[in-house]
């Protein structure tokens, strides 16, 4: 049975559905996947017109409902990022499958055999705000790593979502996908009825503001993979190149402000602060600048309060500190970043192996911009979010993040008895 909302089933038979399919999703080849990936594609590509005419719809009543500025700019998908998406699960389809794939093969004993072989997590949960090209990413991954997906966009996207869902529902049809494997709800009280279904659900990934994610974290026994805040640093090291810098600097909060990979910080060494704020004052000129003490006094700014240093703007907004060291660099962004991404541009490579050795983040960068910070940047064909926790996956997560693994073990009658006691055979434990 495929649906598109629960208005017809509850969302505990829904889920059912939804895992129903997933395990027969889970055992389809490379081969079928990578087909429906391909049959998606097409389908997207075909209905362009009206999947955009839903999203301007979208726009236009979250512009009369005052949108905010960040959020508006993630809820615009446009025949750009439309594209981009697109490619993007062409992309997926390219990569390595990675079910099925044996991490240990290992003998046990004489015809005793153990495997460590990866398989699908089962199913995932994504609630996100806005972004709808991030359904169309999470559902290729998805279904590339046998995975079935139960998705929850933000009411100012209702539109998008449902023209997505439905083109990828008729999609899947013609392919050895079930349909149920792709599920769309779209009301704000399923969500937290969502959270409460461990026993159908596997994953729980949200993507949206840090109150947002804050709230999912706290509200269901679904392991979250996510992050809360995206609070990214630039330091600009005494011996870094002026123009390198200004250049990383500018595409670092400009390129996409609402992205959480943009920087909300810039801290620069007190050695050249003096030659490089006035060129990033002219590099910048519609970023609100806020700053410390000491960068007041070399240019005419805001000052920045305590807050400013644990704010993400999300927003051409940028807070700037003067400091004397990059220890004085590390120090801060290890005591206000949110571990996601920070940068240090500098000529000096073993201040910049100090920098990438201490900073406490998924990401660390060494003269490029944060932006990068990205599954299709990384080569991963899209990403389901990025993860800032301390245990993997970290940083962007892509198809590694979908999967897990299960120990398989053959015999011929083996009993455990014969391993242990007085006359114990030993193990062999032979790499095979």
């Amino acid at each position: 049975m495929v649906t598109s909302s629960v208005t017809t089933l509850s969302l505990t038979e829904l889920a059912k559905h939804t895992r129903q399919a997933a395990r027969q999703l889970a055992v389809l080849s490379t081969e079928e996947r990578n087909q429906a990936l391909d049959a998606i594609a097409r389908s997207l590509e075909s209905s362009s017109a009206e999947i955009l005419a839903a999203n301007e719809a979208d726009c236009q009543a979250a512009e009369s409902e005052g949108i905010a500025k960040p959020l508006y700019a993630r809820l615009k998908l446009g025949e750009s990022k439309l594209k981009a998406a697109i490619a993007g699960v062409r992309d997926v389809a390219k990569l390595h499958d990675p079910v099925g794939s044996v991490q240990i093969h290992r003998e046990l004993d004489d015809g005793l055999v153990l495997k460590r072989v990866t398989c699908p997590l089962g199913v995932l949960g994504i609630i996100f705000e806005a972004r709808p090209e991030a359904l169309i990413q999470i559902t290729s991954l998805a279904i590339k790593s046998g995975n079935g997906v139960i998705l929850k966009g933000g009411k100012e996207a209702i539109r998008s979502c449902q023209s997505l869902v439905k083109v990828i529902q008729e999609s899947l049809r013609s392919t050895a996908v079930n349909p149920d494997a792709v599920q769309l709800l779209t009301t704000r009280e399923e969500i937290r009825e969502l959270l409460a279904l461990d026993e159908y659900v596997d994953l729980i990934i949200p993507r949206g503001s840090n109150s947002f994610v804050r709230y999912v974290q706290d509200n269901t026994r679904i392991p979250v993979l996510g992050h809360a805040d995206g609070i990214c640093h630039l330091y600009i090291d005494k011996d870094a190149q002026m123009e390198q810098a200004i250049a990383v600097a500018v595409d670092s909060k400009t390129q996409y402000p609402a992205a959480c990979n943009a920087i909300e910080t810039l801290l620069v060494h007190q050695e050249i602060a003096p030659q490089f704020l006035p060129k990033l004052v002219e590099a910048l000129p519609n970023v609100e600048l806020r700053g410390d003490e000491a960068a007041r006094e070399i240019i005419d700014i805001q000052p920045a309060t305590e807050e400013d240093w644990s704010t993400e703007y999300s927003d051409l907004i940028l807070a700037v500190k003067v400091v004397d060291s990059v220890d004085r660099a590390i120090a801060h962004i290890n005591t206000y970043g949110s571990k996601h991404t920070d940068a240090i541009v500098t000529e000096s490579a073993a201040i910049a192996q100090t920098f990438l050795n201490r900073v406490d983040a998924a990401g660390v960068y060494h003269n490029c911009s944060t932006r990068f910070a990205d599954g299709f940047r990384y080569g991963f064909g899209a990403e389901v979010g990025i993860s800032t926790q301390q245990m993997p996956p970290r940083g962007p997560v892509g198809l590694e993040g979908l999967i897990t693994y299960k120990y398989q073990v053959t015999g011929k009658g083996h009993i455990a008895a014969t391993y242990s006691g007085a006359n114990a055979k030993p193990f062999t434990h032979k790499e095979l």
